[in-house]
């Protein structure tokens, strides 16, 4: 659980990001991340975004998935053959974070809970994004609270965002989320192409899938959803209790087999209606796990990404 001691915990386990631990569980995150996603990824993280860029690139042959905007009608028409122009970073990305902290993130039953994961993701996206003059902005809501960090760059921001996303109180029982309007807070003003990072568990339904098509019409986006295992099925444990933390409401079940597996198959339809939602947005999905080593699942998504750009093989 997130309350043990560190050293009895996996090496890739979130550290403790709360009470009087915080400070020294930020430090540690901020290490944990600047040397894990460096030794891992080998200093070819730069660039977690090719684009979107100003300055035309190299054409290349069209790969399935690649982003038909981009397709370089004048070489398609004189080669027979699709292809796609590829574009030079800008040399300053402003990238903004859409954090969702509502109540069904402040729950945890593995390494920690979604909400410190959530942290972590954002803690990794400032890192693969930093630098060169880069800026992070952020809009944080717990439901009942929204709050806006300009974009910035530098450590020290980066250190201040992470705190704030850590010190936002939790929402009181009976406070839904809302990440619609999170989305739409980013959508107005309208802002400078960049790249758009969504953090949530995306449980109940799909509304915010419009905003979110209307910011893919402008910048590039990326969804981490954050899971735990109870979000996926249930324990074999006889008779437990099953609560909405978005709205207070609870019921005792009897966690049968029947149960247990009308509850993945609901699950599952609901993860695979969030995967078609976020695909229709052109949305590039990244899925953290509290029992998973978040870190190994971030490189991977950045190198599969890699590939695709490179025109080598997902």
């Amino acid at each position: 659980m997130a309350g043990e001691d560190r050293g009895k915990r996996p090496a890739w386990a979130p550290p403790v990001l709360r009470g009087d631990r915080l400070e020294a569980g930020l430090r540690t995150l901020e290490l944990d991340v600047r040397h894990r996603l460096d030794g891992l990824l080998q200093g070819n993280h730069l660039g977690l975004v090719p684009g979107p860029g100003s300055e035309p690139g190299e054409a290349r042959p069209y790969q399935p998935g690649d982003d038909v905007r981009r397709m370089d009608w004048a070489v398609t028409a004189r080669t027979t053959t699709p292809h796609i122009r590829e574009t030079v970073a800008d040399r300053e990305l402003e990238t903004w974070v859409a954090v969702d902290l509502s109540a069904s993130l402040d729950f945890g039953t593995a390494l920690c809970e979604k909400r410190d994961l959530a942290l972590c993701a954002v803690a990794a996206i400032a890192h693969l994004t930093g630098g060169g003059g880069n800026r992070l902005g952020a809009v944080l809501s717990n439901g009942a609270e929204t709050v806006r960090v300009p974009a910035r760059g530098g450590r020290a921001h980066t250190r201040g965002l992470l705190r704030k996303i850590a010190e936002l109180p939790r929402a009181g029982e009976g406070t839904r989320g809302d990440l619609s309007a999170i989305l739409e807070q980013l959508r107005r003003p309208p802002r400078r192409r960049g790249l758009v990072v969504v953090v949530s568990d995306f449980l109940g339904g799909t509304e915010w899938q419009r905003p979110l098509r209307a910011l893919a019409a402008r910048h590039d986006l990326i969804a981490v959803e954050v899971l735990d295992p109870r979000d996926v099925d249930l324990p074999e444990v006889g008779t437990i209790v099953l609560a909405d933390p978005e709205t207070g409401r609870q019921r005792e079940v009897h966690a049968s087999a029947l149960l247990r597996r009308e509850f993945a198959a609901a699950a599952q339809a609901h993860r695979d209606q969030v995967a078609r939602a976020l695909r229709q947005a052109g949305t590039a999905q990244l899925t953290l796990r509290t029992d998973s080593d978040w870190i190994a699942d971030t490189v991977r998504f950045v190198v599969a990404r890699k590939r695709r750009w490179s025109g080598g093989a997902a």
